[in-house]
C-alpha cells in the first residue's frame, strides 16, 4: 500500500491494484469562512493551499466520503470530481444527496463492498463524546471508517472523524490492522470538547494496537483544530511514541516500507 497525504483528511490511498481518494477537500486556501460556533472560527479555511496536482488527486479508481462535513466533502469537490467517477458513501441520505449533485455511480459502503480485489468495509465511529452528541448529535452527524483488505496487502484501518470509544476499540479488535488512519488534529466545539482524536486518544491507540502502524491526519488545515503537527511530534517524542507513529506532510507519501 501507499498512503499520499493531500490535506486535513483528504488522502490517497494506493491498495490491492486500485486507488482511492479519500475525503477529498479541494478548495483554495481561505476561499472559506471558519466554521462557525467552533475554536478560531475568525480564521478563514482551508489553511493551507494544495501542494499535490489535482491531476494527481482524481487520478483515481473511485472516491470514499466517509462523511458530509464540508472540510471533507466541500464545493470544490463537487464541481471538481467527475461526475461519472465511482464513489462510494456511508448511508443512503449521504447517497442521495451526492446523486442530487449529479454524480451518477454512487454506492453505498457496506460490510463487504468489492471493486477488483479490494475488500472495502464500513466500520462505525463516533464525531465527539457521549456527551457532545447528546447536545449536538444533529450538527456532528453520523460518520463512518473504512476498514481496506485484499490477498497480498496488510488489512488497512481508516478510522474517519471519531474520538477515542468503544467503537475504536472494536474495530481495532475485529480486524488487527496493521496500519490505522486516524484524524489528530484535535478539533475543538466550545462546550463539546475534541470532536476528533487528541493526544491522550493517540497514546490510548498507541497502547491498545501495539502491532499496528498509526498514521496521523487532519492537521494543521481547518480553524478548529488546535493541534498541530509540530506540537504532536514533540508529543511523540517525550513518550517514545516515534517508532509507530508516522505524522507525513501535506503531499507526502507513505509507502509499504515505511508502513512495515
Amino acid at each position: 500500500m501507499k498512503i499520499h497525504q493531500i490535506r486535513n483528511a483528504t488522502v490517497l490511498i494506493k491498495y490491492g491494484g486500485k486507488k482511492f481518494l479519500v475525503d477529498p477537500y479541494l478548495a483554495e486556501k481561505e476561499v472559506y469562512p471558519g466554521f462557525e460556533g467552533t475554536v478560531n472560527s475568525h480564521l478563514r479555511n482551508p489553511r493551507v493551499e494544495l501542494k499535490t496536482p489535482m491531476e494527481t488527486i482524481l487520478d483515481v479508481d473511485a472516491v470514499i466520503v466517509t462523511h458530509l462535513h464540508a472540510d471533507h466533502w466541500d464545493e470544490a469537490a463537487v464541481k471538481i470530481v467527475p461526475k461519472g467517477l465511482k464513489i462510494f458513501a456511508q448511508n443512503y441520505t449521504d447517497a442521495e444527496l451526492l446523486k442530487a449533485q449529479g454524480f451518477t455511480d454512487v454506492n453505498l459502503l457496506t460490510f463487504e463492498t468489492k471493486i477488483g480485489n479490494v475488500t472495502l468495509t464500513r466500520t462505525p465511529g463516533q464525531h465527539g463524546s457521549d456527551q457532545a452528541l447528546f447536545i449536538a448529535g444533529e450538527l456532528l452527524g453520523s460518520v463512518c471508517g473504512v476498514v481496506f483488505r485484499a490477498e497480498g496487502e496488510k488489512t488497512l484501518y481508516l478510522s474517519g472523524d471519531t474520538v477515542w470509544n468503544d467503537y475504536v476499540v472494536k474495530n481495532l479488535e475485529t480486524y488487527s490492522p496493521e496500519v490505522v488512519v486516524v484524524p489528530a488534529g484535535d478539533a475543538q466545539v466550545p462546550g463539546l470538547g475534541s470532536i476528533i482524536m487528541n493526544t491522550a486518544d493517540i497514546r490510548k491507540l498507541y497502547d491498545a494496537a501495539p502491532k499496528s502502524r498509526i498514521v496521523a491526519n487532519h492537521l494543521d488545515a481547518v480553524n478548529h483544530c488546535v493541534l498541530s503537527r509540530a506540537e504532536l511530534r514533540d508529543f511523540l517524542k517525550q513518550n517514545q511514541m516515534e517508532d509507530r507513529v508516522f505524522v507525513p506532510e501535506d503531499g507526502e507519501e507513505l509507502d509499504g516500507l515505511a508502513l512495515h
